[in-house]
């Protein structure tokens, strides 16, 4: 599972992610991020339209401090306090993410992938079923995935929110499959199927998020990709 981030300017934004997430930028292909295995992926995709609304798909990391974010580029849109120990930012887009300042921080530094949910619990379970891992539930209203396989997080964690998906995420996931079928049987629907242009489905949740769907090459021979 790898992530895909929408921009305006895919360069810029590539860069500024890189240093946030703890990726490189390589040379040749500067909107692409890279990490120590392939899962920790982040494709930089060049869009035309800005961001509008409340992002319903953000990451949550891990920092030294604030000010090392506001340098990069980063703003405070809630600061820290006693009620939430962590700080929403924007990117310089205006992509929200939230920072949690840690007195040793990893090299890779997103610990969450975060999806806003009408549906938390349902979410959780759906993607259980299609992916794996365990479903976990405490006090708070989120329920989250851990020891989900391929995951490049430690959780992937679905939030309660009152209002449905309203326009095209800015951020989602890819996965690896043997074959579509089964996850369009599971209730994920079907947005494009592979054509001239893409070798790849394009497909959403059962709230509407978008993913795609990747298949072995012929090379790879049986097996997940």
């Amino acid at each position: 599972m790898d992530l895909c981030i929408d921009a305006v300017d895919a360069r810029a934004m590539a860069e500024f992610w890189g240093h946030v997430l703890g990726l490189s930028q390589p040379a040749d292909d500067p909107e692409k991020l890279i990490g120590d295995r392939p899962e920790k992926t982040v494709w930089v995709n060049r869009v035309p339209e800005p961001r509008t609304v409340k992002q319903r798909v953000h990451l949550d990391v891990a920092t030294a401090a604030i000010a090392h974010l506001e340098k990069l580029g980063a703003t405070v849109v809630v600061p820290v306090s006693d009620k939430q120990h962590w700080t929403v930012m924007a990117d310089p887009e205006g992509g929200e993410f939230c920072a949690f300042v840690r007195d040793e921080v990893p090299a890779y530094k997103p610990f969450e992938l975060v999806v806003d949910s009408t549906d938390p619990e349902s979410q959780a379970r759906w993607w259980a079923a299609v992916l794996g891992g365990k479903v976990g539930h405490g006090e708070q209203p989120w329920w989250w995935l851990e020891n989900v396989p391929g995951l490049p997080f430690s959780y992937w964690v679905f939030n309660p929110v009152p209002e449905p998906k309203t326009v095209k995420n800015r951020i989602h996931w890819d996965i690896s499959a043997d074959a579509a079928e089964p996850v369009l049987e599971a209730g994920a629907t079907l947005l494009r199927a592979p054509d001239d242009e893409i070798d790849w489905y394009v497909c959403a949740d059962p709230e509407g998020n978008e993913f795609c769907v990747f298949l072995p090459s012929p090379a790879e021979g049986e097996g997940v990709a």
